[in-house]
């Protein structure tokens, strides 16, 4: 697994960065000793499996970054795609995914690092979910990315709990 950069520098852009890291190991973690079988189990009530929970963050982060960044997504979901975000294909693996995502948190820690300020905004895409006609700034992204990622962290380590017991956050 790539890791960030280890060396966070003590300003708020440094912070929320490691913070957004933290969020990606913990999840990484939930699916760590598993085979792709396991990770691919919704053991639990919910339909939640970790491998589904990974390509989800991942593909997420890109979503965020493609946004900041104004640039179209190459991994765009539909309304009739929306699920395969939750699922790894027949074609795809926990590594694959991992190293996907491993791509795009190196692209964002090396947007972010370019980005003059945090205040910086971006508008949001028409959704019914946003405001119309609203922006955010990139601060508020690395926030929205930490909180995404606890969440998520959360249901992970509920899932591998039911898999075999194991917590996976300490």
């Amino acid at each position: 697994m790539a890791q960030v950069s280890t060396e966070v520098p003590g300003d708020e852009r440094g912070t929320l960065l490691s913070f957004v890291e933290s969020q990606r190991a913990a999840l990484r973690e939930a699916a760590q000793g598993l085979t792709e079988e396991q990770a691919a189990s919704r053991p639990s009530a919910s339909e939640l499996s970790l491998s589904g929970l990974l390509k989800h963050a991942a593909e997420c982060e890109l979503t965020w970054l493609r946004m900041a960044q104004q640039r179209p997504n190459e991994r765009q979901r539909t309304e009739e795609t929306w699920g395969e975000a939750f699922r790894l294909l027949e074609d795809e693996s926990v590594p694959d995914v991992l190293a996907f995502w491993d791509g795009v948190a190196k692209e964002t820690e090396a947007f972010i690092a370019a980005v003059p300020s945090l205040d910086d905004s971006f508008p949001l895409p028409p959704a019914p979910w946003f405001p119309q006609d609203a922006k955010v700034s990139m601060r508020w992204m690395l926030l929205h990315l930490v909180e995404e990622f606890a969440r998520h962290a959360g249901h992970a380590d509920i899932v591998r709990e039911s898999i075999d017991g194991t917590r996976a956050m300490g």
